[in-house]
């Protein structure tokens, strides 16, 4: 009995990181909404009886991939900060010239 509870919430909680990873608008949510998808995902597999795919899954799928998606996202955003005072002071040398 307690168990079947404990599987429904996590499956509760399986369709609101789904449901939520897909609708958000901020990507760093995005990433820990997913992380959190597949933590909850690996005690699934547990649950189920399958060890090595819950190890798998809390490994890659929260653990690696998660840094990875940070890592990238921070990038971008360094690219975008780059590429923002490039403008800035493309512009400012324009202002100085007289154009």
């Amino acid at each position: 009995m307690l168990r079947e509870i404990f599987l429904l919430l996590l499956l509760g909680g399986l369709i609101f990181c789904a449901i939520a990873t897909a609708v958000s608008k901020r990507l760093m949510k995005m990433i820990i909404v997913y992380m959190a998808y597949s933590l909850i995902m690996s005690v699934i597999w547990l649950l189920l009886e399958s060890p090595d795919l819950g190890i798998t899954e809390a490994a890659v799928g929260a653990g690696v991939t998660g840094v990875l998606f940070y890592l990238a996202l921070r990038r971008i955003h360094q690219f975008d900060k780059d590429a923002a005072d490039q403008d800035a002071q493309n512009n400012s040398g324009k202002d100085e010239q007289g154009e």
